[in-house]
């Protein structure tokens, strides 16, 4: 599996993952999903927002009037076009870095766990997984475990 991201910063007051890291971590995160397919090349958008961004991206998708961490825009590509395409575009991820380094401070975090959480969440997203039943709140959770493991990075469930 080959990964590229394409990253877009409105946030240059924030220190943020490169593109590099980014991949890194997606890459990392595939196997656990069964897509060892490594002829196949997936790109993903990810895009740091400012907070007031955050909050009308959130208000508009999905109703909630305030700044996330993190949302998730899977991509909706007629098959035929995706055959045509040099890569499989899997969707664009919306990350709000004032939220994520707030988080990381008040759960203890360290703010590259976090950050590399946080891709992996939107990236689970893209791919389908979800968290809205207790069932798929456990799956999606030791998917994310796993794969931030393999990084050698902390189960993120266990605050502080």
């Amino acid at each position: 599996m080959n990964v590229t991201v394409e990253i877009t910063n409105d946030c240059e007051e924030h220190e943020v993952p490169n593109a590099t890291q980014c991949e890194n971590w997606i890459t990392n995160s595939m196997p656990h999903i069964g897509s060892e397919d490594t002829n196949t090349t997936v790109n993903v958008s990810i895009r740091f927002v400012t907070s007031a961004d955050s909050q009308a991206l959130n208000s508009q998708y999905r109703q909630k009037n305030s700044a996330t961490n993190v949302l998730s825009f899977p991509a909706e590509f007629p098959d035929e076009l995706e055959t045509l395409l040099e890569f499989r575009p899997l969707g664009d991820l919306a990350l709000c870095p004032a939220v994520i380094e707030q988080e990381a401070t008040d759960q203890g975090k360290k703010l590259e766990a976090h950050w590399a959480h946080l891709i992996i969440h939107g990236l689970f997203h893209l791919l389908g997984y979800d968290h809205r039943t207790k069932e798929e709140a456990q799956l999606m959770e030791e998917l994310e475990i796993k794969a931030l493991e393999k990084l050698g990075l902390p189960n993120p469930y266990l605050v502080g």
